[in-house]
């Protein structure tokens, strides 16, 4: 009973999160006219709260409030918070709103997370709990992209907020979970995680991470602009599309064990980040016509691209961090990639984009208001080699030079997303 308390909860975080993120570029761009550069900053607000939300869980979180009223709070606040983004126009009053929801939302990931362990009999199960965000991941994308047809409208921003209402109901009946740090001394140190950084004195775990933050930066190129570019190229119900990514991304983390054992941790790594490379080939590619299956396959690349990297990543970071700082080098990971490489990604991503508009004078501005025509459309035959090189640059770099200890996976230490 428990274990399908918290999978309904991890269903509802990642609903929420899925079911306003990937069209948020369409609509900008579309409906509000945003220029690339916006849409890239916008993207970049989670960014924001990724490198907020260690030092958030660390000094706030773990001292003082119990995690399932916490998690209750900010996702109150942020279903506020997300309303008001949606009755936005401006950039300039858009922006500042995103970028607080982010900070809002941002934290409960590592709340959900940290539930979820508290209250499972053993860590090996977690992804089978964790699995179910996937797939409310994957609800939220059929309903916007299937269902409702809405990726160019607000509605996904307000479905989230009523969503974001729903999960601060629900997480009021959630286990309790007491704040696991509130009888301790406190320590600056351990709240902001700062004995994690000893691991970068070790060669193996600096290129390691050097690696991901750099891949990060390529890599915000599809989580910004593959749902706009789709759209662009009239792929039908897009964001429904998009979910396959998902669905291939349950397939291969229930067999990342296996390869971890079977082919280590280098090979797992290099693999998925040539697949980020393959995957911008194929959209360079692909169209909406008889190269659709390159489109097919960039998507449903998602799997080996997300798994194989990021998850088995975390995996090795657990090995090389042991039991005593564990959560401090996860959360280091997590400031690295999901923090400063997605930020700066954002803005990467969002210029070059830019670069590559032609504006389209025969469409007009009531002609764009009813999705007729596009304001602007884009160069991506020749927008996505460049991730695509950066990504293939970096596997090439990052074969020749990591030599990863020898990383054994165990029970306890098993996957997580």
């Amino acid at each position: 009973m428990t274990q399908a308390r918290l999978a309904l909860m991890m269903f509802l975080e990642y609903f929420i999160w899925g079911v306003w993120f990937v069209t948020m570029g369409t609509y900008l761009g579309q409906a509000l006219h945003f220029t690339d550069s916006h849409i890239g900053l916008a993207y970049g607000a989670t960014a924001i709260g990724a490198l907020v939300s260690p030092f958030f869980i660390g000094i706030v979180a773990d001292r003082w409030f119990a995690s399932e009223r916490l998690l209750a709070a900010l996702h109150l606040i942020g279903a506020a918070v997300m309303w008001l983004v949606s009755q936005q126009t401006a950039f300039a009053t858009f922006y500042p709103l995103l970028i607080l929801y982010a900070l809002c939302y941002m934290p409960t990931l590592s709340l959900t997370n940290s539930i979820a362990f508290h209250h499972l009999k053993e860590s090996s199960s977690f992804p089978y709990v964790r699995v179910l965000g996937s797939i409310g991941w994957i609800a939220a994308g059929i309903l916007v992209g299937k269902s409702l047809h809405a990726d160019a409208l607000v509605l996904p921003m307000q479905i989230c907020a009523a969503a974001s209402l729903l999960m601060a109901v629900y997480a009021l009946f959630l286990p309790h979970t007491p704040p696991k740090a509130a009888r301790g001394k406190f320590s600056l140190r351990d709240a902001l995680g700062l004995d994690a950084l000893q691991l970068l004195k070790k060669r193996d775990f600096l290129i390691f991470v050097i690696g991901s933050f750099l891949l990060c930066i390529p890599l915000q190129f599809y989580y910004t602009f593959a749902n706009p570019f789709l759209n662009e190229i009239k792929v039908p119900e897009a964001a429904f599309i998009q979910t396959f990514g998902q669905m291939s991304e349950v397939f291969f983390m229930l067999l990342l064990a296996y390869l971890l054992r079977r082919f280590g941790i280098k090979v797992i790594m290099l693999v998925g980040m040539m697949a980020w490379a393959l995957r911008y080939f194929a959209f360079a590619n692909g169209n909406a016509g008889s190269a659709m299956w390159l489109i097919y396959a960039g998507i449903l690349l998602h799997g080996v691209c997300y798994d194989f990297f990021f998850v088995g990543g975390q995996v090795y970071t657990d090995q090389r961090a042991g039991e005593t700082i564990r959560a401090a080098a996860q959360g280091l990971i997590n400031f690295v990639t999901n923090g400063l490489g997605y930020f700066v990604g954002a803005f990467v991503s969002g210029a070059i984009v830019n670069r590559y508009a032609v504006g389209n004078p025969g469409c007009g501005d009531a002609a764009a208001a009813a999705h007729e025509c596009l304001q602007v459309t884009h160069d991506w035959h020749a927008i996505w080699p460049i991730p695509a090189a950066a990504a293939l640059a970096i596997f090439v770099v990052f074969g020749l030079v990591f030599r990863p200890s020898t990383v054994r996976l165990t029970g306890s230490n098993a996957p997580e997303r």
